[in-house]
């Protein structure tokens, strides 16, 4: 598990990297979903580039479209294109690599980052492989800030009433979004009790930037039946670069050379 982790802060030091060349980003998001987005592509979904057409393979929305510089970073190490490439003109004029997924990316399942969409789509994808009986998972990573759509609930009311144990939605619980914390901005009170109201099996992660326990919580959700899965995972807005780290600002902040260098130094010495 601690090659999973390394992993996740290599994928950080990529995305910043990315970002800082960019001047563009939401840094703060993407360093909270790292972890994430590493356990799901590396340990738990069925996903390879040499096979993104097999009908079988598991599908994958990032509803919190806006950390798509993260989701790339991910791809790009999973080889799915030049990761180079993505970091050098991520966000540029004529890139394929724009701000928010897009299909024109090898390895995207859907366009993202209207908020409030991705749990709907999901259950498209995870009703589809129940009606084809295709064995495929789907996920969908929502941000905490996003649950503030109503779209959201009318997609859970639905994820539950077909029964989709098939489909995992983790909420990426970092309390803060653009304007302020998530209390403050639209309280929503428990999360966990709204998802067992709307029928969802629920399993909440401590630590959700801890990979061990992010690879628990999967493998129990792909084994329980009769409902979808809501992975409630506590993260940190900015993890990682302690300057960052539970700071409104960074949620689409643009680093100095300065402060872009001491990031790197400070994620150079976690992944020694």
């Amino acid at each position: 598990m601690e090659g999973l982790q390394k992993k996740a802060y290599e994928i950080r030091r990529d995305l910043i990297e990315m970002v800082h060349n960019s001047a563009a980003g939401h840094v703060g998001g993407d360093l909270s979903v790292a972890d994430i987005l590493t356990v799901l592509y590396f340990q738990i979904m069925n996903v390879s580039p040499d096979k993104q057409d097999d009908p079988d393979r598991d599908r994958f929305i990032l509803s919190k479209g806006h950390c798509a510089d993260a989701l790339y970073c991910v791809l790009g190490e999973k080889g799915y294109f030049n990761k180079e490439e993505a970091i050098k003109t991520f966000s540029q004029y004529r890139s394929r690599y724009i701000g928010h997924p897009n299909t024109d990316v090898p390895g995207i399942e859907m366009n993202s980052g209207s908020l409030g969409h991705g749990i709907s789509a999901g259950v498209g994808m995870a009703l589809a492989a129940k009606m084809d009986q295709r064995p495929y998972r789907t996920y969908v990573v929502v941000g905490d800030g996003e649950l503030d759509e109503g779209s959201n609930y009318e997609g859970m009311m639905a994820a539950s009433h077909y029964r989709l144990d098939n489909l995992c939605v983790t909420i990426d619980l970092n309390r803060l979004q653009i304007s302020g914390t998530t209390n403050d901005v639209m309280c929503s009170h428990s999360l966990s009790d709204k998802f067992k109201a709307f029928g969802f099996h629920v399993i909440e992660v401590e630590d959700g930037n801890d990979c061990e326990q992010l690879v628990e919580a999967y493998e129990a959700a792909a084994s329980y039946r009769g409902k979808p899965t809501a992975v409630i995972a506590h993260t940190v807005k900015g993890k990682g670069i302690p300057y960052m780290e539970n700071d409104v600002s960074w949620h689409h902040g643009v680093m100095t050379e300065e402060q872009y260098q001491k990031a790197v130094q400070e994620l150079e010495e976690l992944m020694s």
